[in-house]
């Protein structure tokens, strides 16, 4: 007598969310704590997770240090962006920025210490904000989003400053210039601009679309990513990811990449991008590819170099994007092993 095989134990609902939850999920931001032992990642839930990089890196660490220690509620939309100073963790939702000090977060207690929003034209438009910059030298908060416009907050007393205005369509990121009072913004229009922070104007303005060598119409004009060092910045999107000499808006190297990218940042004498397609690509300035480096998710949005001096023994690329996992890279070669929501 064939006897059946037993049913399979039926998954609580709360499980079953959970599980639904985890295959749909995007990290669109990350920040590393000031200490450099800890990483905050948001995802399209509006929950942020903290993870110990110091506790998933030890020798010793076991499949439960690859867990989030804690995951909070910080938003009612996405979390679409993140920055630390040296106490505080910022995200930003739609339409809001929140302040949590780091100090509470790692006690668990996740409970907001502010929130602000900027000063829209209408009480009915509530833009996402996509992009956050820190300008250490004024001690204020830069945020972009889908008004179009650099909304400049003093993080001292939480009021908004000023509004500058140029693009024409929602703007996608933000990038300092150490050396000046500068931030670069790029977006949805094509542009990338350049704003003066002494005299709060638009000082240059590159349409990037507009260059043949750079030009992508099939893909559309849009600017998803940058980054600058001194006189140099590397953008890309729509367009192909180039990189251009600012002072002479000249582009000097067009990276031969198909797939457009979402992130780029400048590390040492390398370029590295990631965007559509699972691989963080790192570029020689020359334009040839030295690496591309396998990773979990089917698309990056996010990188991070944790380069916190106070702890050396964590200094990794961390990348996420379209999955619930983190990918660490304890150096720039290989996969060590990812983290997970």
């Amino acid at each position: 007598m064939e006897h059946a095989a037993p049913s399979p134990v039926p998954l609580g609902q709360a499980e079953v969310f959970q599980a639904l939850q985890r295959l749909h999920m995007t990290i669109y931001s990350q920040s590393v704590s000031p200490c450099g032992k800890f990483l905050a990642a948001g995802n399209n839930y509006g929950q942020i997770a903290i993870f110990s990089l110091s506790a998933a890196l030890s020798s010793e660490a076991k499949e439960e240090s690859k867990k989030p220690m804690v995951t909070f509620h910080a938003h009612d939309g996405p979390v679409y962006s993140m920055v630390s100073t040296d106490r505080h963790l910022l995200s930003a939702g739609d339409g809001e920025v929140k302040g949590w000090l780091w100090a509470e977060i790692l006690k668990k207690g996740c409970k907001e210490l502010w929130h602000r929003q900027p000063p829209y034209r209408t009480s009915l438009e509530v833009p996402e904000i996509n992009a956050l910059l820190l300008v250490p030298k004024e001690n204020s908060l830069i945020l972009a989003g889908g008004d179009c416009q650099l909304h400049t907050m003093d993080l001292e007393t939480g009021t908004f400053t000023r509004a500058l205005r140029g693009h024409t369509d929602y703007i996608h990121c933000l990038a300092l210039r150490d050396r000046s009072p500068e931030v670069l913004s790029g977006g949805e229009d094509g542009a990338v601009r350049l704003w003066d922070l002494r005299i709060a104007k638009e000082v240059q303005t590159i349409e990037v679309y507009k260059h043949e060598e750079c030009s992508r119409p099939h893909n559309g004009r849009w600017i998803g990513c940058l980054a600058t060092d001194s006189d140099w910045m590397v953008c890309g999107g729509g367009p192909a990811l180039t990189l251009w000499h600012l002072r002479s808006s000249t582009p000097t190297t067009v990276f031969p990449i198909r797939a457009p990218q979402k992130h780029v940042t400048f590390y040492q004498d390398l370029i590295l991008s990631a965007g559509q397609g699972s691989c963080v690509n790192h570029w020689q300035l020359s334009g040839e590819l030295k690496a591309q480096v396998p990773a979990s998710s089917p698309g990056l949005l996010s990188l991070s170099l944790n380069q916190q001096p106070a702890a050396p023994e964590c200094k990794v690329l961390t990348a996420s994007g379209n999955s619930c996992r983190v990918d660490v890279f304890t150096n720039l070669g290989y996969r060590a092993f990812s983290m997970s929501f």
